[in-house]
């Protein structure tokens, strides 16, 4: 490590980088202390073993006890109403001479509507179109990442003000808008959302000068996950197993509610009636499934993570000429085998964190913290919420890397990026919200044109536009996924980085000379004609 430093001439020009210029020699405490740092190819030891037992113990006890409320069930719940009073046995029992069958509550379905129809059919074409138009954006980001970030931009200005534009003027042409909408209050929020559009060009004014720094993080990371293709078969397979793995306890929480019997309880007229009394024990039986979807949904979330993490890594370590073989199924097997421990510990944290992030929200919109404690207790919940965020950054990507347990992934990853002077809280916030914006545009385009073959083909009014709206929605949420999976991309390739940075290496010298552009923290205003990239 020392030699490649000592033959490399010193070029005044050249600002001097952490890893060269404030990074001591290190000791052989140090280097004990801090072994070399790789991706780990061999068997992986099992990691947080404790947290593995506890999400099986959880699981197993929501299905066995959801099997006991299933047998134990009262089918009588939905025909107490039916249910008189007898005063000689002061109880409740069904009335005589009927059956509880013909007593049975009687649906009557009807038949599919046009409204029905066309939002089945957006719908499933919505998800037929989802996975094409990911993998265009992909190609388009690997290919053409300047003209698609550049060309995005203006367009989603412009789509904001047109946004705008359009319900203002539909508003003034229906009639119960405008009745019930007054001018004045129309032309107010007109004004606000204009000003709000001028905020976000201000921002993006403001940013320019990182903007053709994401063109090439999203050309790096796009290069890498078209390099993995098959993740997007994979992945959404496991958001499959888990709702498979749901079902099972959405229809236990269902039948839990049929626990209880039927009890006699005094109007306040004096006279008798009857009603459905549950079971004291199905609060806990909810709170207990609740807990262990929260926690599995979590656990889901950071699986995917992690098997995009080791696959990203195995590409990123590998020879450039030389594609990894079994990449996926490896990281898989280490996801679900020896760092499955790893995964529940690092999903009961992200649950826990989501959890009390939501309570923190609503309290702060339903100002339920008033007075000095609870603004007191509120700001030490904000400090807890952005500390555990910060710790569990980059956690399970080097995680997946090191097959290390969660603690010392933790601390490792900490110091890693602390001895690089690299920033953990920093990555490229800009690179996702452009694909943020580019999703929208590409989302309203589409219910754009969703609007106008339903208004072409059934004209069904108001109802046209909600169903273009869950359109957009729809797609909205299947494309943030894609953004996801490719922010996970970019988190593991700056966590590689900075392992080759911890060693002197370059892997991939297309990825050092994008990271070593990125700013060291948010204040920070990088340059791309003042900084050069780090090489050996």
């Amino acid at each position: 490590m020392g030699s490649a430093e000592d033959t490399k001439p010193l070029n005044l020009s050249e600002p001097l980088l952490p890893s060269t210029a404030f990074a001591a020699p290190a000791s052989a405490e140090e280097e004990e202390q801090y072994p070399p740092i790789t991706y780990n190819r061999g068997n992986r030891p099992l990691r947080d073993l404790p947290f593995l037992i506890l999400f099986l113990i959880l699981s197993f006890s929501t299905f066995a006890l959801g099997i006991v409320v299933s047998v134990r069930r009262n089918p009588n719940r939905s025909r107490a109403f039916v249910f008189i009073y007898d005063s000689s046995s002061s109880s409740c029992i069904p009335p005589p001479n009927s059956s509880l069958h013909d007593l049975s509550s009687i649906y009557v379905y009807s038949s599919t509507s046009v409204f029905a129809r066309d939002l089945i059919w957006t719908f499933v074409i919505t998800l037929l179109l989802a996975g094409p138009i990911a993998l265009s954006i992909l190609f388009l980001l690997r290919h053409l990442a300047k003209q698609v970030v550049y060309t995005f931009i203006p367009f989603f200005i412009l789509t904001l003000i047109f946004l705008n534009l359009y319900w203002f003027i539909a508003c003034q042409f229906g009639v119960s808008c405008r009745q019930s909408f007054p001018l004045v209050y129309r032309i107010l929020v007109l004004v606000f959302f204009f000003l709000f559009i001028a905020l976000i060009v201000w921002l993006i004014v403001s940013n320019w000068h990182r903007i053709k720094l994401t063109v090439r993080i999203l050309r790096i990371s796009s290069s890498a996950l078209a390099s993995n293709i098959a993740l997007f078969a994979v992945l959404p397979s496991l958001v499959l197993g888990l709702l498979v793995y749901f079902a099972p306890i959405v229809v236990f929480l269902v039948l839990a509610t049929f626990n209880g019997k039927i009890v006699p309880w005094e109007r306040e007229d004096g006279r008798y009636s009857c009603k459905w009394k549950q079971a004291g024990w199905v609060p806990s039986y909810f709170a207990l499934a609740i807990i262990t979807m929260i926690w599995s949904l979590s656990a889901m979330v950071e699986a995917q993570a992690y098997v995009t993490s080791g696959t990203i890594a195995q590409w990123y370590f590998s020879m450039e000429e030389r594609k990894p073989r079994w990449s996926i199924r490896n990281s898989l097997r280490n996801a679900f085998g020896p760092s499955f421990g790893t995964i529940c510990f690092s999903g009961m944290v992200l649950g826990v964190v989501r959890v009390v992030r939501i309570i923190v929200d609503t309290a702060r919109r339903e100002d339920i913290a008033s007075g000095f404690v609870k603004v007191l207790l509120r700001c030490c919940a904000e400090y807890f919420l952005a500390a555990f965020d910060f710790v569990n950054k980059f956690t399970i990507n080097f995680s997946a890397i090191t097959g290390e347990s969660y603690c010392s992934a933790a601390k490792m990853t900490y110091e890693l990026l602390r001895r690089n002077l690299l920033s953990a809280a920093f990555v490229e916030v800009v690179s996702a919200r452009t694909l943020a914006g580019i999703i929208f545009v590409i989302s309203t385009l589409y219910a754009i044109a969703v609007y106008a073959i339903l208004k072409s083909i059934d004209d069904l009014g108001t109802e046209t536009y909600y169903i273009a709206v869950l359109a957009w929605a729809l797609l909205m949420i299947l494309l943030g996924y894609f953004v996801h999976v490719l922010e996970d991309v970019i988190d593991t390739v700056y966590v590689c980085y900075a392992v080759d940075r911890d060693k002197s290496e370059v892997s991939r010298q297309e990825v050092h000379e994008v990271c070593s552009l990125l700013p060291v923290s948010r204040n920070h205003r990088t340059s791309l004609d003042s900084r050069t990239p780090f090489l050996v």
